[in-house]
């Protein structure tokens, strides 16, 4: 690896390349022509009208992202169902609303055309939030099991749901409904969201959980292979691809956390991970992967290094991702993965992905918060050759907080004529 150019950051010695243009070469998944390297990360909004489909807000922000030149701008975490929306303004994809993100979709790829010549592949990442429901302004969480990590945060009250074994059989038949209707929208692809906590995550860690979706492995992975299998079926019939946002190492302890050592500690064990990837590789066919770790209602620094982190330097946090991302890349040269944590490098994300890409394996590398604060920064590469740093995310953690605190989630840093009075008035209570 002597081709690895390590820049001092934070003390820390994180791979910098100084070309980037390997981000700039073309790449093929599922058959498909991908422009470049780029990725647009799943970031929700909560910006949905009330029945779940896309908002005025929802409209504006893949519109600029259209504009970006991203080679795959994969779309946020949308409900599979009313019930398994993670607040009252989740996107949720019904019968119903399957006509705006039609719309939205086409106008998506509409305008990178005209811009560029050629579509980016659009994904739609289809969820269940789990224990983190709200679809109303009541919490309805539904869990998988008793979590004492996830219940010291937030206790289980009224309206708590332990999902049933017939309920679970139940929700691949959603799946399936997504999937039809993602294609019919025009999504090229389906994102199985298996991460972060939510619902079919959860089951990845019910060791504890009696009946046919807890204790073994193979009962844990039960539902999320479900789903897929359900929605392969859809997607098989109308042409569209299967993926999966994939947590591979939730950074809490054994029995409760996913990736861990049954010994103790925080290290992270891919043995079971492995196990994973490898039977939806043999099962399903799968050959992308959108990998993440951590969780963000547990340690938000572990999935989203951030800046002003008082328990860990943030470098340490995207060394922790690259060393999950190489170790499983090295494990399935063939399949193709998605590098994280990028964003809170700054003017020095692409040189960091670059890296990735150039010499540890990683084939395409993927943008969150940036694209939020900064969604023109991979247009101004092409024409500079630098990103500028005033434009770019500061990981401050501003757009979460506004939508935690039931606000609609952008930039209020970088695009303030839009987002500061969100922020006002939902995060400070000023109207």
């Amino acid at each position: 690896m002597d081709r690895v150019n390590l820049t001092q950051l934070r003390g820390r010695d994180i791979p910098v390349a100084e070309d980037c243009s390997v981000l700039n070469t073309p790449y093929s998944v599922y058959s498909r022509q991908i422009r470049n390297r780029i990725v647009f990360q799943p970031m929700e909004g909560a910006d949905s009208r009330a029945d779940g489909s896309p908002g005025e807000l929802t409209k504006r922000r893949y519109l600029r992202f259209a504009q970006s030149g991203a080679g795959i701008i994969w779309f946020e975490a949308v409900a599979v169902c009313p019930e398994g929306r993670a607040n009252p303004h989740q996107l949720c994809l019904t019968e119903e609303t399957a006509k705006d993100f039609k719309n939205l979709v086409s106008s998506v790829k509409r305008t990178a055309f005209l811009k560029f010549g050629r579509e980016p592949l659009v994904i739609i990442q289809a969820t269940h939030s789990g224990r983190q429901s709200r679809p109303t302004d009541k919490p309805q969480p539904i869990y998988a099991y008793h979590n004492e990590i996830f219940e010291k945060i937030r206790p289980m009250g009224e309206g708590s749901h332990l999902i049933t074994d017939e309920e679970c059989y139940v929700l691949g038949e959603k799946y399936y409904r997504a999937a039809s209707l993602a294609a019919d929208c025009g999504f090229d692809g389906i994102d199985i969201k298996c991460c972060h906590g939510y619902l079919i995550s959860e089951f990845l860690s019910a060791r504890n959980r009696e009946g046919r979706y807890g204790g073994s492995l193979e009962n844990r992975s039960r539902l999320y292979f479900s789903c897929f299998e359900n929605a392969k079926k859809a997607a098989d019939e109308k042409g569209i691809f299967l993926t999966t946002r994939l947590g591979v190492y939730e950074g809490f302890p054994y029995p409760w956390g996913f990736g861990v050592p049954e010994g103790g500690g925080l290290d992270f064990d891919m043995e079971e991970p492995k196990w994973i990837i490898e039977e939806l590789k043999k099962r399903f066919g799968v050959k992308l992967i959108n990998l993440t770790i951590g969780n963000p209602y547990v340690n938000p620094n572990v999935n989203r290094p951030y800046n002003g982190c008082e328990i860990e330097n943030p470098m340490i946090g995207v060394e922790r991702i690259a060393k999950v991302t190489k170790a499983v890349q090295e494990a399935f040269p063939d399949i193709t993965f998605v590098l994280s944590g990028t964003t809170v490098l700054m003017e020095k994300s692409l040189g960091y992905a670059a890296a990735m890409v150039r010499d540890f394996g990683v084939q395409l590398a993927g943008f969150g918060r940036m694209t939020l604060a900064y969604p023109e920064f991979w247009q101004d590469y092409l024409e500079k050759g630098y990103i500028e740093r005033r434009k770019c995310c500061i990981a401050c953690g501003k757009c979460t907080t506004i939508m935690r605190s039931g606000g609609m989630a952008g930039c209020p840093v970088r695009d303030r004529e839009i987002y500061i009075p969100i922020y006002r008035k939902y995060v400070k209570g000023e109207e």
